[in-house]
């Protein structure tokens, strides 16, 4: 079976499956199969597969069509320009998030001590480190998903000290200019009605908040005055429908703004430590 061929035949059976982007999809996992590039496929069409080709192929594609993300199969994603590595221990990083990265860019680009709650794959962290050269923390509660980050640190070359702990209870008294986190927002309740994508595969604990999907939100607004030196800054990402809750934790702070995505939905929040605000948790 040559390139055409089973691209066309993997499409076919992705569509028929209701995959998502079926051509793309058999695309990369044929081109992962190859250990090439997708340019590579389209420069070759008539190349014969080799059988262990064929046959890593077709496992790639079965996995798919049972709900396994092409990112978990391959074991890569792009974010911000740069190829990370992923697994199922850690969130698949979002374009979305790059909003976050943006935004921490124009509002900190002067901090000198960086901290990401919650860290995953370390897609932010690693990012921010590299583009302002500022020292970089990243926490996660989860062990393998730190081993991820600290992998992802390693390899692409940035200074990122990964630590295991509960958001933010390992991290010393005022020494964090800027403070990013795409937290667990996704209420409990609400399980069943993902995508079987998100639900079957990626990992719960970074996915699920609480009953009410507020609750890491809560607790990274109570505990930041205490890491933040003065003036320094915090930037969520904001879940659906939570911008009126994370707004009133921090209507004490300064410089409160609320960023949309391309889609024009509420999605990063920034505020600056302006003085000691006491957060306020709504009941």
């Amino acid at each position: 079976m040559n390139v055409q061929t089973a691209l066309l035949q993997g499409s076919q059976l992705l569509e028929d499956a209701q995959v998502a982007v079926p051509r793309l999809t058999a695309e990369v996992l044929l081109a992962h199969a190859m250990r090439s590039e997708r340019a590579y496929l389209f420069a070759h069409p008539e190349q014969e597969l080799r059988e262990v080709e064929w046959l890593h192929y077709g496992r790639y594609l079965h996995e798919r069509m049972t709900g396994k993300p092409t990112q978990y199969i391959t074991n890569r994603q792009e974010f911000y320009g740069r190829e990370f590595r992923v697994s199922r221990d850690v969130l698949i990083p979002r374009p979305e998030t790059e909003h976050v990265v943006e935004l921490a860019l124009q509002r900190a680009r002067g901090a000198r001590q960086i901290l990401d709650v919650g860290t995953g794959s370390g897609a932010l962290a690693v990012t921010l480190q590299l583009e302002t050269g500022a020292a970089a923390l990243a926490t996660d509660i989860s062990p393998a998903a730190a081993a991820v980050a600290d992998q992802n640190a390693r390899r692409l070359g940035s200074r990122v000290a990964v630590v295991v702990c509960d958001l933010m209870a390992a991290v010393r008294e005022r020494s964090i200019d800027l403070i990013v986190s795409n937290p667990p927002y996704v209420p409990a309740t609400q399980r069943a009605g993902l995508q079987r994508e998100v639900r079957d595969w990626e990992p719960a604990v970074a996915l699920f908040a609480g009953s009410t999907g507020f609750e890491i939100y809560d607790r990274i607004a109570a505990d930041a005055p205490r890491v933040l030196r003065p003036g320094g800054w915090v930037i969520l990402e904001l879940g659906f429908g939570s911008l009126e809750h994370v707004r009133r934790l921090f209507r004490e702070w300064g410089n409160v703004t609320v960023e949309p995505d391309l889609a024009g939905i509420p999605r990063v929040l920034s505020a600056q430590l302006t003085a000691s605000p006491a957060a306020s948790i709504p009941a």
